[in-house]
């Protein structure tokens, strides 16, 4: 009821101020009995005029104020209210009596009509606050609404710009003030006067008479089962259905409340975009004309069901309790940030006082502190005289140090010099000792070589002798067999010849053998002549050069012929051969 009542002291507002005439705050009796009994009758109040003579007896000398009517108005009008009233009747009973008096002779591009819805928007939207006024913001809102309505694109830059054009001395636009800024056309650019007034006819639909969706919908009859083309409007409570959209010719009315809701059917009865809408007594078959209609239809009918539930009010008052809401913690944040500026330009007042009082401290310090400069001056200049006497002797010092790392230098360079020439000795000793190295192990090479030879000779002539003594006994032991053995012998002389042929070569091999020994040992006294001169300055390392001799011989295998061409393995295995051919024979 609170909500009520402040939306109709707003447009009664309007209609004291417009009886007012010499703006000074005060309307005669005559005028406000008039007044009252024309609220009391669109109200449907009960009228009682003689409340209204008791109430003012006190005031007979004069006019009464707006603040003297307030009470009676309160006590015997608003509080008696319900709301059974028509609303649109009430806000033109209030217009009539301030229009002509406070709108523009000048010509507007919206009707007078459309004048009159603009000034209930402008109720809607106020603040509530005396005079009234609509904020920037709340413009901003209103002029978007209707340039989406009328499918323009909204000029944000220039809205700015006309906001910063604004008067500083003002919080926002009376509403006489708004009316002139739609009517002139200054953001409805390129529009016609029909689109203009349609799209505030269609703001006042949803703003004022809560209008939440409406169109044309067939319908199927309850009785006769006819279907029939209806204009339907959705308020947030019922959805009233007429024949056209001027309203005239209302044909019922679906009443809305929590437990109804809306369901899509599919199509029949050659009838398509059907939907059901289920009461709690009846159920309300609707076709729409396409699809997206009847999506939108359902969508708005359920959102509605479910504010229902929940106890919301429209969504467009809500919007607009927010909108005030925020204004107001805004204004909030707004009156603590000056709080808070306040306070911080009383701190810094005092920042000022103290930093003055400091500055007065410091040209006290600075003056004494140029007197301590004086002595410091004077103190410095006596103590400079000291320090280039002491300069002076530093310097003898400093040339004398410097002749003594020069001949350091010297010193040492010579020193660098002995260390590089014993570096040089020594990489010449490492290779003596690597070529004397390599001579030992060519060495022990060919005496390896030399011993396998002389022992293969030493085999083989052991062998041959073998042979030869068992044909001198096969020769004695019986003559019989001395065909026999004639023909052995002759083998056994070419097995000799071969053996004799082995051995010669034997020898030509122990010859080259001894030749290869011959030049390893002349290399070996060619690298003992070398490290012969190093011996004197190693002789502190003695053993670590020897001199490389030949090696041991293994004794040769003696026969009745001299020394063997074979070893005793190979003539043990020629013995073995021989034997075995006579067993056979």
């Amino acid at each position: 009821m609170g909500g009520l009542k402040d939306e109709l002291l707003k447009a009664i507002w309007h209609a004291f101020t417009a009886l007012d005439l010499d703006h000074s705050g005060k309307v005669s009796k005559s005028q406000l009995k008039v007044l009252s009994h024309n609220l009391c009758t669109v109200l449907k109040v009960p009228h009682d005029p003689v409340a209204l003579e008791e109430h003012f007896r006190d005031d007979d000398e004069g006019p009464v104020s707006n603040q003297g009517y307030m009470p009676y108005l309160n006590k015997f009008i608003l509080e008696k209210v319900q709301d059974n009233f028509d609303k649109i009747e009430f806000n033109r009973m209030c217009w009539t009596l301030c229009v002509k008096k406070n709108l523009t002779k000048s010509p507007l591009l919206i009707t007078e009509e459309d004048a009159f819805k603009v000034w209930v928007i402008f109720n809607f939207l106020s603040e509530d606050k005396y005079p009234l006024i609509i904020v920037p913001e709340e413009i901003e809102y209103l002029l978007k609404k209707l340039t989406e309505v009328m499918g323009g694109g909204w000029q944000q830059e220039q809205f700015e710009h006309y906001k910063i054009n604004f008067d500083d001395s003002k919080d926002g636009l009376s509403v006489w003030e708004l009316i002139e800024l739609i009517g002139n056309g200054q953001f409805s650019k390129g529009m016609d006067r029909q689109t203009v007034s349609m799209a505030i006819n269609e703001v006042f639909n949803e703003l004022i008479l809560d209008v939440l969706k409406q169109g044309y919908m067939m319908k199927k009859g309850h009785k006769r089962k006819n279907w029939t083309e209806r204009w339907f409007v959705l308020k947030p409570n019922i959805i009233s259905y007429y024949v056209s959209e001027d309203l005239k010719d209302k044909k019922g009315d679906i009443l809305l409340d929590e437990n109804c809701c809306v369901e899509s059917l599919p199509d029949k009865d050659g009838k398509k975009c059907l939907f059901l809408i289920k009461c709690f007594d009846k159920t309300f078959e609707i076709s729409a004309s396409d699809k997206k209609k009847k999506q939108e239809w359902i969508q708005a009918i359920h959102s509605t069901i479910h504010l229902l539930k929940l106890g919301s009010p429209p969504p467009h008052k809500e919007a607009r309790q927010r909108r005030k809401e925020l204004r107001k913690k805004l204004l909030a944040e707004q009156e603590e940030l000056e709080r808070q500026m306040k306070e911080l330009q009383a701190a810094n007042e005092n920042k000022q006082q103290e930093l003055e009082t400091v500055r007065k401290k410091l040209e006290e310090a600075a003056s004494r502190a140029a007197e301590e400069e004086k002595k410091r001056l004077q103190t410095q200049v006596e103590l400079q005289a000291r320090f280039s006497t002491e300069l002076e002797r530093e310097k003898l010092v400093r040339q004398q140090m410097e002749e003594q790392v020069a001949q350091k230098a010297s010193e040492l360079e010579q020193y660098l010099q002995r260390v590089r020439e014993l570096e040089d000795m020594y990489l010449k000793l490492q290779e003596a000792l690597e070529d004397e190295r390599q001579a030992r192990q060519d060495e022990e090479t060919v005496r390896k070589l030399q011993a396998r030879l002389l022992e293969e000779e030493s085999s083989k002539r052991a062998d041959l002798e073998k042979w030869h003594l068992e044909q001198q006994q096969a020769i004695q032991a019986t003559e019989a067999e001395k065909q026999g053995l004639e023909n052995e012998r002759g083998a056994k002389e070419r097995a000799l010849q071969e053996a004799m042929a082995q051995l010669e070569q034997l020898g030509r091999e122990r010859k080259q053998a001894l030749e290869q020994y011959e030049g390893v040992k002349k290399k070996l006294e060619m690298a003992t002549s070398k490290t012969k001169s190093w011996k004197d300055k190693v002789a502190q390392h003695e053993g670590l050069i020897r001199l490389i001799e030949p090696g041991s011989k293994n004794p040769h295998l003696i026969t009745n012929w001299g020394p063997a061409a074979f070893t005793q393995a190979e003539l043990e295995e020629r013995e073995k051969s021989w034997k075995g051919k006579k067993s056979t024979e």
